[in-house]
């Protein structure tokens, strides 16, 4: 059983769900959706076998002060 979505993608194991994990010890961050940034703090997460997405993401230009 693969641990992390790139060993489910390695091994060919396309219906691969990852158990849910919860987010707490996530940070949320302040990189706006589709910067480098973001896809930086992802891969990160992925790396780490975390949750991708968290409550505390930013998710527009709205709310830019606000995290």
């Amino acid at each position: 059983m693969p641990r992390s979505v790139l060993e489910a993608i390695r091994d060919g194991e396309w219906n691969y769900e990852p158990e849910q994990q919860p987010s707490e010890g996530v940070e949320g961050t302040k990189a706006m959706p589709g910067t480098q940034e973001k896809l930086d703090v992802l891969a990160e997460r992925l790396k780490q076998g975390m949750p991708l997405w968290n409550p505390l993401d930013r998710r527009d230009y709205e709310h830019m002060n606000e995290r």
